[in-house]
């Protein structure tokens, strides 16, 4: 039902922008009829766009200005509409609501509504949890256990609740609540939470927290939560109404006291409406927009850029974003008379039928086809066994070949602290129960980061390293990054608790990630970019700025332009205020009418949508 809600409104949206170009296309027509007398008819045909450009504007003002005294942009342009209708100047008015509308649709299209994703989230809620009494087995809907109640979770299936495993071994994908690249392994006495997937072994598990205090519905009400708060920005143009309002209607007034010319402050009030004013930002965010759609980014929010220019840290998840999110093999070590090649091979033979991560990754970084192997079988929670070439091949971790003759008293004089202390994944490979060797992975950094990580710096952007991997993994690759603020172990409450530290003293941070687990901090951070190739649908539709090809070395180029748009939009507004205070003075002195007035009011116009459109090529040498 919510997504067909949700499809609906897209719709009613699309619709609405569809008329309004229609609208604009008929009054843009009906104004150079008017303006040439193409057409011969009783009335001028600038009421066309009075009338279909015009009339929404002043009842927009009116609702506004009774309802909550709101004095915005609107105000000013309906009092120049109805002072030009009065003295019979058609044309100017028409076309000033014209160019009103035509600002108002380059906000819309531009402006998109947020996307919390909370559907999504929703159907990642397990539904239905197996109950154990007596030794039945219930099946029953999720929402319905209780704390205390055994639960059997079988292998593929989503952990219904938060709570303890009582009997069983497994490894869990976290990755929905930490980001973790691979999996954990668990066995009696370790947590699990909601949402989680259990990938091989059958367990049993006691409920600790359940329905509104799961994990996976703490992460939707985060969401929530972190969208609220998150303020819009105003447009410049209303921002500033109150004071052109009173400025334009002083004016007038004394030019028409003074002069005793009324024409003359119809006038004025045509040069002052905000037209230019209203158009400078929309036109340079759309063309900076367009800019970085060809840089790989996404703009999904109108206010993205304006938020992004006043950034000046960045904020990263680590797995996907910083790494490729999947393990590869980066060493093997032989602690017998196997050569390195040999162990590699054996223990890809071993794997070749694994469902696990980390033998999928041995078997693909091998890169050739193993050799047969027999008598495959997963050891849950441990490793795999086969028989390849009349031996017995276990591949594992410290609890299978703990089992072997030399692995009893396993210490780290075997060589492997070095990996452990990085972060990296050690997998050992017994032969005939010796321990033979063992093989390391690890989450490889994506090649652009350091670079990127660099030039960031360079140009004054601060970097911070927030991870829900442990320690060891998170210093190790902040080191070879060169990030000195690094958090570990961060469940999606603590990034979103350290993100508003920095928000709180005044820090504006920008969150870059992946994850669904990342979903709260896209939403919190006064920018979120997710990555659009791997990351998840959530993250993305959390995110403001979405990077399609996942290319994170156009970041700082990113970072460059919206401070250039800003200067644009400064630019702008400092030239249509300059030309409209010149034009103001010629209508006090007579020199322009409300015709002419409108024309250089409308060249103003063009300037600024000619200087926005620079943007649109601009690259940072």
């Amino acid at each position: 039902m919510r997504e067909i809600i949700g499809k609906a409104e897209s719709l009613m949206e699309w619709g609405g922008m569809k008329k309004d170009v229609i609208l604009l296309i008929i009054s843009g027509i009906s104004l150079v009829i008017s303006i040439f007398d193409l057409i011969p008819l009783p009335f001028d045909a600038a009421w066309a766009a009075i009338i279909l450009c015009g009339v929404p504007i002043v009842v927009e003002a009116v609702i506004g200005l009774i309802t909550a005294f709101d004095i915005k942009a609107d105000v000013l342009v309906s009092i120049a509409l109805v002072a030009s209708v009065c003295i019979g100047e058609d044309f100017a008015a028409g076309e000033v609501a014209f160019i009103m509308q035509l600002g108002a649709l380059l906000e819309d299209m531009t402006v998109a509504k947020a996307r919390a994703g909370i559907e999504k989230l929703v159907h990642l809620t397990p539904r239905t949890a197996r109950v154990v009494k007596g030794g039945d087995v219930t099946v029953i809907p999720a929402e319905e256990v209780a704390v205390g109640d055994i639960l059997r979770v079988l292998p593929g299936e989503t952990v219904p609740v938060d709570g303890v495993i009582v009997s069983g071994q497994t490894s869990i994908n976290q990755a929905v609540m930490t980001g973790e690249s691979l999996p954990v392994d668990k066995t009696a006495g370790d947590e699990v939470f909601s949402g989680t997937v259990n990938q091989f072994g059958a367990f049993e598990m006691k409920a600790v927290k359940v329905g509104e205090d799961s994990s996976i519905q703490r992460m939707i009400r985060l969401v929530q939560s972190a969208d609220a708060g998150k303020a819009k920005i105003v447009g410049l143009a209303d921002r500033w109404a109150t004071w052109v309002v009173v400025i334009a209607l002083t004016a007038a007034a004394l030019t028409w006291i003074i002069t005793g010319e009324i024409i003359r402050s119809v006038t004025i009030l045509v040069v002052f409406c905000p037209c230019a004013l209203v158009l400078a930002t929309p036109t340079a965010i759309m063309a900076a927009i367009g800019n970085a759609t060809k840089h790989g980014f996404l703009v999904r929010e109108g206010d993205a850029l304006e938020r992004l220019a006043k950034v000046t840290k960045i904020i990263f998840d680590k797995t996907g974003t910083l790494t490729y999110g999947t393990p590869e093999v980066t060493a093997v070590k032989s602690m017998s008379d196997y050569s390195e090649e040999e162990i590699f091979a054996l223990a890809a033979a071993a794997e070749q039928m694994s469902e696990h991560p980390l033998g999928k990754a041995i078997v693909k970084c091998y890169g050739k086809t193993p050799c047969l192997a027999e008598n495959i079988r997963t050891i849950p929670g441990k490793g795999v066994s086969a028989a390849v070439n009349g031996m017995i091949i276990k591949a594992g971790n410290k609890k299978l070949v703990s089992e072997c003759e030399n692995g009893k008293n396993m210490s780290d004089a075997i060589g492997d602290e070095q990996y452990l202390d990085e972060g990296s994944t050690v997998i050992y490979v017994a032969i005939n129960d010796i321990l033979a060797g063992f093989i390391v992975l690890s989450d490889t950094l994506r090649e652009e980061s350091v670079q990127t990580i660099d030039t960031l710096r360079h140009i004054g952007i601060g970097t911070v390293l927030l991870t829900g991997d442990n320690e060891k993994a998170a210093n190790s690759i902040a080191g070879r990054l060169h990030i000195n603020e690094v958090y570990a172990n961060c469940l999606p409450e603590d990034k979103l608790r350290h993100i508003d530290e920095y928000q709180q003293n005044k820090i504006h941070v920008c969150m870059m990630g992946d994850g669904i687990n990342d979903a709260p901090s896209l939403k919190k951070a006064d920018v979120g970019i997710a990555m659009g190739g791997v990351g998840s649908d959530i993250a993305i539709d959390a995110a403001d700025i979405a990077l399609v090809n996942d290319d994170i070395k156009e970041l700082p180029h990113l970072i460059s332009l919206s401070s250039r748009m800003m200067t644009t939009i400064k630019l702008n507004l400092t030239f249509s205020m300059g030309l409209n205070f010149l034009a103001i003075a010629l209508a006090i002195m007579g020199v322009l009418g409300p015709v002419s007035g409108a024309l250089v009011h409308n060249a103003g116009s063009v300037l600024v949508i000619i200087n926005s459109a620079l943007l649109l090529k601009w690259r940072k040498r």
